[in-house]
């Protein structure tokens, strides 16, 4: 005999974006920040990143593989956590960041004694690390974005498109257009 409250019924997936744009229901930003808090753990966080995909991908919507920056053609993850980073300049842990870094290149004897070039060092160290990690917080907020309907997203490379990662492929992330036009009226 099986005691049916102990298996939880799986929680209904948002309505795909399919059926947003084949008009059964309305997209807008209330309906997309449902979905998000629906289906995202963290749903500001995807908000920011969904936002960031939409300026990014421009009118067409979609996002990828490089992104335009100051510096040159940026992978749209790297451009996504760059334009992240500001977020959490105050955070402790990017303060403890900085701190076991600095302590790490004293050990190592990799600290200039300059005091500007030791903090254009740790700095520089501190931003890839927070690149590194941002690109996982990324890579699961879309990964959410794509459950909830929002967002789809596939691989292009040098010589074939794909659906998943690998061989030097790179994301290229898409709005639907029910999707692009809610956050464009704004």
């Amino acid at each position: 005999m099986i005691q049916p409250d102990l298996f939880a019924a799986p929680v209904p997936a948002p309505a795909p974006v399919a059926e947003v744009s084949a008009g059964r229901c309305v997209l807008d930003l209330p309906a997309i920040l449902e979905r998000l808090s629906a289906a995202c753990q963290r749903p500001r966080y995807c908000f920011m990143v969904l936002n960031l995909i939409a300026e990014a991908g421009g009118a067409a919507g979609a996002a990828g593989p490089y992104v335009r920056s100051d510096g040159g053609d940026v992978p749209v993850r790297d451009w996504l956590c760059d334009a992240l980073v500001p977020v959490a300049r105050r955070d402790p842990r990017r303060r403890a960041i900085a701190d076991r870094v600095r302590r790490d290149l004293a050990l190592a004897g990799a600290l200039p004694t300059d005091a500007a070039e030791a903090t254009r060092v740790v700095e520089a160290e501190v931003r890839e690390r927070v690149r590194q990690s941002g690109r996982t917080n990324v890579s699961r907020a879309v990964s959410e974005l794509v459950r909830a309907g929002l967002l789809t997203r596939h691989y292009q490379g040098w010589r074939v498109d794909h659906a998943n990662r690998g061989a030097q492929r790179q994301a290229v992330y898409t709005l639907p257009g029910p999707v692009r036009e809610a956050l464009r009226a704004r």
